[in-house]
């Protein structure tokens, strides 16, 4: 009997030799590409009626249910797909299901983001970017509204580029290091805003977001900015220009408007940034200048005209057991057209915004801000609409 034992512990080690994978009582899982894939996303509930002084002082560009009509709304549901479905392939998707293309229009689905990054190296710290993504110009731009402070983008540098996103390649480089620090700015709620490289350089269509090319001419834009710590603080400066010709829409010019014959217009612009993270004090700020069309009330005509611009936001990081509490100042100006509004609406904007950021867990965040605002805004309809006023503005953010 010992030696049959014997024999049969001898041969066991032989008796699956030859066997399939199938046989094998556990054999490991192949990966899949959508075992790589996350989601995440955000919602933002807003009021901005209280103490209000102005019903007619609005913000097209931002919240559009600013002044009179406007009530609750939901500024933004974002879901967000993404992941790195192969060592070299990172995909991007971001579509809004409560888009608001005007005042009258609510809620409607519309893509922001669905974009990929093939890497170029084995460290992916040399990227190309392909598809509709965010133009690489000004950081509060790039900052994801899930992470800004102020409830909307400063007039100066938004009214750059509309929604921040166009159809695009960029080529993205940072160094590993660099890339890990982005990510830390954001997960650690200093406000950073991602990733998008050392050095970014790229071409556009210059329609932005959601609309067709018109003229079969790119955009040309570059960003170069490189954060460095001074002791415990991390400081970010950075510089960024783009240049090409924008053609104004026909569904945005009002009868009787004068505008060029091939309603091409120059459209270029320069910007300078310097970002000190809060840690706990905190500065961001923003300037450019450029040219670009603005009505001129004067020639009732759309011309190339000078703008200006910029921000600074003040801001103070403070940590109570699990709570987080930033309260927030920020003054912007801006004096020049808007390309993505009617006839190109002349602008001159004063504002001054406080108010406090607080999230009692993660998963929630709530901001009350109160604004005061000088807005001169015109165009062919509208030739003489200066508004000033005041009002306090809540917003509910579900993170998840």
């Amino acid at each position: 009997m010992n030696k049959l034992l014997s024999f049969a512990f001898l041969i066991m080690p032989f008796a699956s030799f030859g066997q399939s994978d199938s046989t094998k009582p556990e054999q490991e899982k192949k990966a899949h590409w959508y075992d790589k894939i996350a989601i995440r996303g955000y919602m933002q509930v807003r009021y901005n009626r209280l103490l209000e002084t102005n019903p007619l002082l609005k913000n097209e560009q931002g919240d559009k249910s600013w002044g009179e009509n406007g009530g609750l709304f939901i500024r933004r549901m974002r879901l967000i797909l993404y992941g790195q479905v192969h060592e070299r392939v990172y995909i991007y998707i971001q579509p809004d299901i409560a888009s608001s293309p005007s005042s009258n229009i609510l809620h409607f689905a519309q893509l922001r983001d669905a974009y990929m990054d093939i890497g170029l190296d084995k460290n992916n710290e040399f990227r190309l970017r392909l598809g509709q993504s965010k133009v690489p110009f000004g950081f509060e731009n790039m900052q994801s509204s899930q992470n800004r402070i102020p409830l909307d983008r400063n007039d100066a540098l938004n009214s750059a580029v509309s929604n921040e996103r166009d159809m695009a390649a960029f080529f993205y480089w940072a160094p590993s290091n660099v890339r890990k620090l982005y990510s830390r700015l954001v997960n650690d709620g200093l406000k950073g805003s991602g990733d998008y490289g050392v050095f970014g350089f790229g071409v556009y269509n210059g329609q932005t977001a959601n609309k067709p090319e018109l003229n079969n001419e790119l955009h040309v834009v570059s960003r170069v900015t490189y954060p460095f710590r001074i002791g415990n603080q991390i400081i970010e400066p950075g510089v960024q220009a783009y240049t090409g010709k924008f053609v104004l829409p026909t569904d945005q010019l009002s009868a009787g408007v004068k505008y060029l014959k091939d309603r091409n217009y120059l459209d270029q612009r320069a910007a300078a940034t310097f970002v000190l993270y809060p840690q706990p004090f905190g500065i961001q700020a923003e300037y450019n200048v450029g040219k670009g069309p603005e009505f001129n009330k004067l020639t009732d005509s759309i011309e190339v005209q000078d703008l200006s611009g910029g921000y600074i936001t003040m801001s103070y990081l403070l940590k109570y057991k699990k709570q987080v509490i930033m309260p927030f100042f920020r003054a912007h100006v801006y004096n020049g057209g808007k390309k993505h509004e009617l006839d190109a609406r002349s602008h001159e904007v004063t504002e001054f915004e406080s108010g406090i950021e607080w999230l009692p867990i993660k998963n929630f965040e709530l901001v009350v801000m109160y604004t005061i605002s000088e807005r001169r805004f015109e165009d062919f309809k509208n030739q003489n609409n200066l508004q000033n006023g005041s009002l306090l503005r809540i917003q509910a953010q579900l993170n998840f």
